[in-house]
């Protein structure tokens, strides 16, 4: 069965922007900028870049959990090979054979295949399944050996990873709407990537002060900043840190899943500031706009900011909290570096949270009032990252726009 030939392409770290990274990588495009192979940074940026949502949820049977949203999550991955003239060929079908002959048919032709698969059902990720849990995203696959039972796989890690024939159908099935979903892409267009940059950062200056969801404004942008800031420290709020994350268990999910979700990121800076500092490094280039340095000089303050953000979250000062962050910050390192070869070690990471998780229900180890008083810390790293991201997007706004508040051209 088909296996592409010296497949080594390995540096996409995000679903969206780093399969298509590696896409491209072994497609041979390169960008008319650099003459090298499209950086994930310059995708994401494409993308609509960074952003900013609080979101904290609470569903029965699981702890509840904070949301925090670090770049563009709204069809990023149509957004950018549209913007780039990308001609996207997609295939789906809800027969397992018929959606296995695609997949054949695409490696036969000498091109790798993005395939939508559920994360809860791909061993390698360490993922407990769950009937009522799914989560289907793009990964690339460029080998399958059906006589080995093999499927070869490019996923977010800088090693390979391999499954059973088995387990890429199950986790292709898994849901209806993606159900053994495929697509292959054709070279984008050079001439559109000056528009695409600019597009791209229009969309994440738009964001900063306008929300993608009507009803939540309070929840996206600088405005999530001060909401954030609200729930932790206002206990009569209906969302409140007091009300939702109580010391005990639920206050450890809510410190965690906050830390997780952007203190480990996609690409493993914090908040997506240090990727999105190097788009605008690019786009400076590619737009002929120096000041765009300057801006992204101020994102790499806010991703230092966000660092310190999470170290409020699960400070050194308390010891479950300090091996809670870096057990998790040690998974992320073992996926990345090891791929399926630290599956096992992952596994020992995994039991020695679930051990620490358990203890915070027995003996929490803080009082109210020292919970309190860490909520208020928390708060205040919150204000101060907004107030840098305040900065970074004021300085990307002057960059492009003239003194009549006129586009520049």
């Amino acid at each position: 069965m088909p296996t592409l030939p010296k497949y080594k392409h390995f540096d996409g770290r995000h679903w969206e922007t780093g399969t298509v990274q590696n896409y491209f990588a072994y497609s041979g495009v390169k960008a008319p900028h650099t003459g090298q192979p499209y950086t994930e940074a310059m995708l994401m940026g494409v993308s609509g870049g960074v952003l900013v949502g609080y979101f904290s949820f609470a569903y029965e049977g699981h702890d509840p959990h904070v949301a925090i949203l670090t770049r563009n999550t709204f069809n990023p991955l149509d957004t950018l090979l549209v913007r780039l003239g990308v001609i996207q060929h997609l295939q789906q079908t809800p027969n397992a054979k018929k959606g296995l002959q695609n997949l054949l048919d695409a490696l036969d032709s000498g091109s790798p295949a993005i395939v939508w698969a559920d994360a809860f059902s791909l061993p390698y990720n360490g993922l407990d399944s769950r009937q009522d849990w799914w989560a289907m995203f793009p990964i690339l696959i460029y080998g399958y050996d059906d006589e080995a039972d093999t499927v070869y796989i490019a996923d977010r890690s800088a090693q390979p990873f391999t499954i059973t024939t088995g387990e890429l159908a199950a986790a292709r099935g898994r849901v209806k709407k993606d159900k053994h979903r495929l697509l292959t892409l054709e070279p984008p267009d050079s001439g559109k990537l000056p528009v695409a940059v600019q597009q791209g950062i229009w969309d994440c200056l738009k964001r900063y002060t306008e929300a993608p969801v009507k009803n939540a404004r309070a929840n996206f942008g600088l405005a999530a900043f001060q909401r954030w800031a609200a729930v932790l420290t206002k206990p009569k709020d209906k969302q409140s840190w007091a009300k939702a994350f109580p010391p005990g268990a639920k206050m450890y999910a809510g410190l965690t899943s906050a830390f997780y979700r952007f203190g480990l990121g996609a690409v493993g800076a914090q908040g997506d500031r240090e990727l999105y500092a190097g788009f605008l490094d690019e786009a400076s280039v590619v737009l002929s706009r120096p000041e765009l340095k300057e801006s992204a000089e101020l994102f790499r303050g806010c991703a230092k900011g966000w660092s310190k953000l999470g170290l409020a979250l699960l400070p050194n000062r308390v010891p479950p909290f300090k091996e809670t962050r870096e057990l998790l910050t040690r998974r992320r390192k073992l996926f990345v570096e090891k791929g399926g070869k630290a599956l096992a070690e992952t596994r020992k990471v995994n039991t020695r949270l679930e051990a620490i998780r358990a203890e915070m229900e027995k003996t929490f180890p803080l009082t109210a009032n020292e919970a309190a008083a860490l909520r208020e810390q928390i708060a205040e790293r919150v204000l101060k990252v907004g107030e840098q991201e305040k900065a970074a997007y004021e300085s990307l706004q002057a960059a492009m726009v003239d003194k009549q508040g006129r586009a520049k051209k």
